[in-house]
């Protein structure tokens, strides 16, 4: 064994051997030296001037654990404890003395405690602080880190940075919001500046990685973070768990996550009345029609979830169907299940259905939703979202479901595509049963974050290619959310639903897909415009630049549910719808695109079709300009 590791091994006997040479000697210079009556004593008395305390201090620190203590990793508790033990120790030993020998004054043996004391703590501290300096010749290798946030978990996280000398990170600097904070020290790295300051501070300290350490920070505040965080070229990782992080601190670095999409959306997830959820499904026949999509899916797992009599998946595409079945019953072992692999536009399929399971709820999420493929289709669509709707609907009526809800979309609202008509029709349809014993409702939102022909994994198969990342245009934004939030609304609404309402749920801020696109190439340690190409395709045909949760004639009306509303809609009646119907189906038996799209904006008034505006891919320079 080497020296160096015989030395390791043996670091607490060499500082308890250091101990007992400073107390001996601090005591034999205050009680001896100092002290001219002392020579008096013969010189073992006088050494055992030096060698009793040195028993006393080595017994007092071993009994507040002194000993047990890995200096190299201390913080305040191991210190304090420390000087707690030599000072009881010194005073102690006083105390005895003075009354039975009486040689030396009080004064000194006060004098030798605190002294003995300050010098015990003195060079634990140098070890410590030496032990955890960043100051070696192995810190080239490592990242350059900043925190952002100083507080609790950030302070754990540095403390614990340190303590790892095989850590491969670097905090050279912290930064936060709270003014009071700035130009202070946390575990000695200092507060530099403000998240607005962050570009810069990367720029000046050369930083390679940001951690975001404020657990209890809001979606819009993470949102803005990260937007300053993505005009550096420093990767990005995010603590979400405070409780946990502080109360494990060991655990604290593994909890650190890559940024999730959520985080870029900046979106928070709303809360919903669970129990009133949980007791509307509870033993009922609950019916979902395109069960195998990305919303119908996750209606059937949450579904499933709150104990229902009986669960029907309906779909047309069977290897969907089959794969939400495959993971119910495996989940969901007393589940009772049922899948019906139909088409919603078979009128006699769907009766049939309904008269076999007499369904209590019906949740119709089945419908064609691609805007560029059905305005390349709009037969289709009309067949599939709006008549199919209609199938759906008299059969729910007929059979008297108790509750009905229609998945609608913010297209609906003043469509300037042929799919966002069809779903403002089917919307009508709901309206137009009001006077139906089912209660029919709509539950109108934006796009859903990781739904089939999302724009998001679109453009993480894209980076992952290498590029280019198709934006259709500079300014276009959207609203996003969670699949779960939007069927936690879905399920909300039918708690809620009352005859012909369309519920809306707040969505926030829109977001720009460009920032959006830039900050996921960002987010993946690439550079936009550099490494990744954005080129600018056009708006589609059919495409708004702005998406809208209302139409001009509607107002909002609350709920008891703060997040949920009620757009007021102008009344129609079943007669009209039918008449609507009737021109349509006219319309779809000429077999005219032109005729057909004319048609639906006769019936659907506020459908108003658009040539969409053009951007070139040479504007990707322009926009690349303006952002820097």
């Amino acid at each position: 064994m080497s020296v160096v590791k015989w030395i390791k091994k043996q670091r607490t006997l060499l500082i308890a051997f250091l101990d007992i040479l400073l107390v001996g000697g601090i005591y034999f210079f205050c009680t001896v030296v100092l002290n001219n009556e002392a020579w008096k004593l013969s010189i073992g008395n006088r050494v055992l001037s030096s060698v009793i305390p040195v028993i006393v201090y080595v017994l007092f620190l071993l009994a507040f654990q002194v000993y047990g203590s890995l200096w190299k990793y201390a913080e305040v508790d191991e210190f304090f404890f420390c000087a707690i033990g030599a000072l009881t120790a010194g005073l102690t030993y006083a105390v005895a003395y003075h009354p039975i020998v009486g040689l030396v004054p009080l004064l000194n043996h006060v004098l030798a405690a605190f002294t003995t004391t300050l010098i015990l703590v003195l060079y634990r501290s140098v070890y410590s602080i030496l032990s955890k300096s960043h100051i070696n010749w192995h810190y080239k290798a490592k990242k350059r880190l900043m925190i952002v946030g100083a507080g609790m978990a950030a302070a754990s996280l540095i403390s614990e940075i340190r303590k790892n000398k095989s850590d491969r990170y670097l905090p050279v600097c912290l930064v936060d919001d709270n003014p009071d904070k700035l130009g202070r020290f946390i575990n000695g790295l200092k507060i530099r500046g403000n998240t607005e300051d962050i570009p810069r501070l990367c720029k000046e300290l050369s930083v390679d990685i940001i951690f975001i350490c404020i657990p209890s920070a809001t979606a819009s505040q993470r949102r803005r973070i990260l937007d300053y965080c993505s005009k550096t070229s420093a990767s990005i990782k995010i603590l979400p768990e405070v409780f946990d992080a502080i109360t494990n601190p060991g655990r604290l670095q593994q909890k650190l996550r890559a940024i999730q999409i959520e985080d870029l959306i900046g979106r928070q997830e709303k809360s919903f009345n669970g129990v009133a959820i949980n007791g509307f499904i509870r033993d009922k026949v609950v019916l979902i029609t395109g069960g195998g999509g990305s919303i119908g899916s996750e209606l059937c797992r949450q579904v499933a979830y709150l104990s229902p009599k009986k669960l029907i998946i309906l779909d047309i595409f069977e290897g969907n169907a089959y794969a939400i079945q495959m993971e119910l019953m495996a989940d969901f072992k007393d589940l009772d299940l049922a899948v019906e692999i139909a088409t919603i536009r078979d009128p006699e399929k769907m009766d049939d259905i309904f008269a076999k399971y007499r369904p209590d709820v019906v949740f119709h999420a089945a419908a064609h939703k691609h805007v560029p493929l059905m305005e390349h289709n709009p037969e289709e669509a009309l067949k599939n979202n709006v008549f199919g709707t209609i199938n759906v609907v008299n059969a729910a009526n007929k059979y008297k479901a108790s509750k009905f809800v229609l998945i609608s979309s913010d297209k609906a609202v003043n469509p300037t595509n042929f799919m966002g008509a069809t779903k403002r029709l089917a919307e009508m349809i709901i309206q137009s049963r009001r006077e139906s014993e089912t209660h029919f409702v709509a539950v109108r939102f934006g796009n859903v974050l990781g739904s089939s022909g999302s724009v998001v994994p679109l453009f993480e198969k894209q980076i992952e290619r290498g590029g280019p990342v198709t934006v259709t245009h500079p300014e276009i934004t959207r609203f996003f959310m969670t699949i779960p939030e939007a069927v936690q609304l879905v399920l909300q609404a039918a708690v809620m639903a009352k005859n012909g309402e369309i519920y809306v749920l707040d969505m926030g801020e829109p977001v720009r897909i460009l920032s959006l696109a830039e900050q996921m190439i960002r987010l993946s340690g690439l550079r936009p415009y550099e490494d990744i190409d954005i080129v600018f395709t056009g708006l589609r045909p059919g495409e708004k630049l702005y998406e809208e949760l209302m139409m001009n004639e509607e107002g909002l009306k609350s709920t008891q549910n703060s997040r949920i509303f009620i757009g007021y809609q102008t009344p129609i009646s079943l007669q009209e719808v039918e008449q609507k119907c009737a021109k349509l189906q006219a319309a779809l038996e000429k077999k005219d695109k032109n005729h057909l799209l004319r048609v639906m904006q006769e019936v659907v008034p506020t459908y108003c079709p658009d040539i969409a505006p053009e951007c070139s891919a040479n504007d990707a320079a322009h926009v690349k300009v303006a952002n820097e």
